[in-house]
């Protein structure tokens, strides 16, 4: 059972992700219902203040050696650096060793990568560090198209607030729904949230350096509400379609219809953001036939639906 509930802290702290860990675990509900957690925060150097920034700190009382029986150990994000301290890496690979489950929030994820508990796993972490993740650890499977990931005895979790549902989710797979959602009412937020990371990434528009292909993507880009083919392209750059389809992936990166469906996407997204348009009108505006294309597109690229993007995106 998930009894004991360890959180490493290390250099600078990141306040918001270690308060998350603490607020599903660290805090008494027994009177709603919820099981108690025994709930350590430990570091290298126990009693040594660790700065939250701002001129504040936090003064971790427990060893490492505390967390060895830990059901589960947190550690929250805050530095990408890969020079961790190496007690911190034997704890987590021990806590793993001995039975007991590794939580990551946010950049905490490359603590677990450079202890080699991502080796061969699926996980992420903030979509801004994801490439770097990858790039470090070629072993670890990085997607950071969601919010959690769990595979095996380690649980990462994306940017932040993503903390929250990785949390929940590891006391709804332990204690049932009943449970989690109780800690959720008391937090206020919702249980279970749908769809990825995607929806929190802003999409530019890609630089390219060729003149007459920025030319057509800026012309694609003030004609998205038209019915653009791959052949007016080419005739717009005096190509045959074949020469022009593969000089665009060159220049551009992807093929010209999914480009242009991404641009569409975006500019949906700012609709929805920004103006009160009917769906249907904003398929229309961005050049999708109809508003079924529209939410086909805008779920495949963003993770939810126009609806729900615009219910929590939109300007009030």
């Amino acid at each position: 059972m998930l009894k004991k509930v360890a959180v490493v802290l290390h250099r600078q702290v990141a306040l918001f992700e270690f308060g998350v860990v603490n607020e599903v675990f660290g805090l008494d509900r027994t009177d709603d219902g919820v099981p108690a957690f025994e709930f350590l925060i430990a570091s290298p150097d126990p009693g040594v203040p660790l700065s939250i920034g701002h001129g504040a700190a936090v003064v971790p009382p427990h060893t490492l050696d505390d967390c060895l029986d830990a059901d589960l150990v947190a550690v929250p994000g805050g530095s990408t650096d890969p020079d961790f301290a190496p007690e911190i890496l034997q704890t987590l690979r021990g806590v793993v060793d001995n039975g007991g489950r590794v939580l990551t929030v946010c950049t905490g994820a490359f603590a677990a990568a450079e202890a080699g508990l991502l080796d061969g796993r699926r996980c992420t972490t903030h979509w801004r560090h994801g490439a770097e993740l990858a790039r470090r650890y070629p072993k670890a499977i990085v997607d950071t198209d969601v919010l959690f990931v769990d595979d095996g005895p380690v649980t990462t979790s994306a940017g932040t607030a993503a903390g929250i549902d990785a949390s929940l989710h590891l006391v709804r797979a332990e204690y049932g729904p009943d449970v989690a959602n109780r800690i959720a009412r008391r937090m206020v937020v919702p249980p279970h949230r749908d769809g990825g990371q995607r929806q929190f990434v802003e999409a530019p528009v890609p630089a390219c350096e060729s003149d007459g292909f920025a030319q057509v993507l800026d012309w694609m880009v003030e004609h998205l509400d038209t019915d653009i083919t791959v052949d007016e392209l080419a005739n717009r750059m005096h190509m045959s379609t074949r020469t022009f389809a593969r000089r665009f992936v060159d220049e551009v990166g992807v093929s010209p219809h999914r480009w242009l469906t991404e641009q569409r996407v975006l500019h949906a997204r700012r609709l929805l953001e920004s103006t009160t348009l009917p769906v249907d009108d904003v398929a229309a505006r961005v050049g999708f036939a109809s508003a079924t294309l529209l939410r086909h597109h805008f779920n495949a690229t963003v993770g939810v639906t126009p609806t729900v993007y615009r219910r929590r995106f939109a300007a009030r």
